[in-house]
């Protein structure tokens, strides 16, 4: 049993808490005042938060924890009451208190009150049986392949993503109609956020490869041919979408003339004959069956051979895309980062593989250069490459590859670059960001800030969306910067000036800016801070990432999306099975809903 002597020690550090929570009061009054009315409450207990960290101590939880009492470990959503509870308990314990348990209990489940109604404002409503959202990043199919987006409703998806570093206005108010008339016609809501670039820093794209493809048929190991590759003509005027077959546009006459059972003869790019058999024709194109490897190009010249009549028509392969050509970088090579937008290529090698000169891509902000200095560390491709910086001018940077893959590390277009150790100071709000805001305000439900560093930047959000009169549209501050998550509770009172307001954990840059070894102390603090000020969390960036990409989810993977059911939404990332992923997180959301620790003392 606790001395007298000892409970009072432990109330009087309790009352040092409610002491330094009026003093911060204090000292914040002016963002306070600014908070829009919902938030007042939150922006308050935030404060409040700020000074319990500031005032408990290791030795005051465990000192609490012998009593049997609350460490005050959970206490972010209500401090104060939380606080005054433990205090209460103490002078129970001390016999000082009267015995109305009622109102002890009172205080214990006042726990965020509003934070629901918070979380339904910006992210709709819950579907039943599941609290935590799923927002899903549309990919450029979802503008013309409106079937798609039904089966991602279906799936399970709440919220449509759209990155405006992608695509253009008309793609994206396709991509938005089909989204209502899905949600419509399934009788549920999805909401619409848009994610403006901001300042984040991207490669620039890369030099177009030949427009040709490589047919190869299934061989053995001993490189016998087992199988046919299957290929598929469709008509050139005919949207082209993913399959397992190769896809060769052609004219629409060659479909509608061709009988299963024809022949097509041509000379591929390297001037070899081939023969290929129509062996099925359907409302899609023709499918043939090719015996040997072979490459055709756009305006490759087929002869179709007509089996009933022996007629022979010759026709051209239509616009085949480009051949992606990313740079293949090692540890030790040189990459030239230029100012100028010029198609990036891959470095070029001699007969015997020495470089003759090395690989370049354009930078689409060149205007950090100013603040890059030579020996300071540079990180692409969310950290799966690294460098150092050997030399800089106001034209090129050159870089020194010094992490990358044993075979090496693949370097493509429209790719994050990160200076973890640099002051880059650039504006919030690109003069892109504007243009795309005014879109954005009109047809969409939030809107997400990129790579946001200061409150300024925030300020300068709300003053366009003033100027907008978009009252309506929600805000969502991404963290992904280390000056974000240091600033972070004086970037979330900013925000609260609007209604409503989410925070977004952008796990992949944060982690490259700030270690990935430091990750899950952040994600933690994050969560904590925005528990505190009542302000729903997006979990995101790489959550099922494998499933999406290649069909089967990792171990890892698992879990870390088990453990995003802490937050109030989770986010996706496009993937050519990002349907099995959709499923997949909804089913591991609803079963760990049943075993979601209660966060209350």
């Amino acid at each position: 049993m606790a001395s007298h002597a000892d409970i009072d020690q432990l109330s009087a550090q309790l009352e040092t808490i409610r002491e330094r929570a009026g003093v911060l009061e204090s000292k914040y009054a002016e963002e306070l005042s600014g908070v829009h009315p919902e938030f007042q409450e939150g922006a308050r207990n935030l404060v409040h938060y700020l000074a319990l960290r500031k005032s408990i101590t290791h030795e005051l939880r465990n000192d609490l924890r012998k009593l049997g009492l609350s460490s005050l470990a959970h206490a972010e959503r209500n401090v104060l009451a939380s606080v005054a509870a433990v205090h209460r308990a103490l002078e129970h314990l001390a016999g000082r208190g009267d015995s109305d348990s009622g109102e002890l209990t009172s205080l214990l489940q006042r726990r965020n009150p509003t934070a629901d109604a918070h979380r339904q404002a910006i992210l709709g409503p819950s579907p039943a049986g599941r609290d935590v959202s799923i927002m899903v990043t549309l990919p450029s199919e979802a503008a013309d392949n409106a079937m798609l987006v039904t089966e991602m409703i279906a799936a399970g998806m709440n919220i449509a993503r759209i990155n405006c570093a992608h695509d253009d206005a008309d793609a994206w108010i396709r991509m938005i109609n089909n989204v209502h008339q899905a949600a419509s016609d399934a009788d549920k809501e999805c909401r619409v956020i848009m994610d403006l670039s901001g300042p984040k820093l991207r490669t620039g794209e890369l030099k177009p490869g030949p427009r040709v493809i490589h047919i190869r048929p299934k061989r053995d190991p001993m490189g016998r041919v087992i199988a046919p590759r299957r290929i598929r003509l469709i008509p050139e005027d005919v949207l082209q979408r993913g399959t397992k077959v190769a896809v060769i546009p052609v004219p629409r006459e060659c479909i509608e003339l061709a009988q299963e059972g024809d022949e097509v003869r041509f000379k591929d790019t390297r001037g070899k004959k081939r023969r290929l058999n129509v062996s099925v024709k359907d409302d899609k194109g023709l499918v043939l069956e090719a015996f040997q490897g072979a490459y055709l190009a756009t305006g490759t010249k087929l002869l179709l051979k007509r089996k009933e009549s022996g007629e022979k028509l010759v026709y051209e392969v239509g616009e085949l895309p480009a051949v992606e050509r990313p740079l293949l970088l090692h540890i030790g090579d040189t990459l030239i980062i230029h100012s100028d937008n010029v198609p990036g290529e891959p470095a070029k090698e001699n007969a015997d593989g020495v470089i003759l000169e090395p690989a370049h891509i354009a930078c689409q902000q060149p205007e950090v250069f100013e603040y890059l200095s030579p020996g300071e560390t540079i990180s692409l491709n969310d950290g799966k490459i690294s460098g150092v910086i050997r030399d800089i001018n106001d034209r090129q940077i050159d870089v020194k590859i010094t992490k990358a893959k044993p075979t090496g590390s693949r370097l493509r277009g429209q790719r994050g670059i990160n200076f973890p150790k640099s002051d880059i100071k650039l504006a919030g709000l690109t003069a892109t960001d504007k243009t795309n805001l005014a879109f954005i305000a009109e047809h969409a439900d939030a809107v997400c800030l990129s790579f946001i560093r200061k409150p300024k930047d925030i300020e300068l959000l709300l003053a366009e969306l003033d100027k907008l009169s978009a009252k309506r549209l929600g805000l969502v501050v991404k963290v992904e910067t280390k000056k974000a998550f240091k600033n972070l509770p004086k970037l979330v009172l900013a925000a609260m000036r609007r209604y409503p307001v989410a925070v977004m954990i952008a796990r992949g840059d944060l982690a490259v800016e700030c270690g990935w070894d430091s990750l899950a102390e952040l994600q933690e603090e994050i969560l904590w801070i925005c528990d505190a000020a009542r302000v729903p969390v997006m979990w995101a960036t790489q959550v099922l990432e494998q499933e999406a990409k290649k069909g089967l989810p990792s171990r890892a993977e698992i879990t870390d999306a088990a453990q995003s059911q802490r937050a109030d939404c989770v986010m996706l990332n496009k993937g050519p099975h990002i349907l099995a992923a959709i499923r997949t997180l909804d089913s591991i959301l609803r079963r760990m809903q049943t075993l979601q620790f209660q966060r209350t003392s």
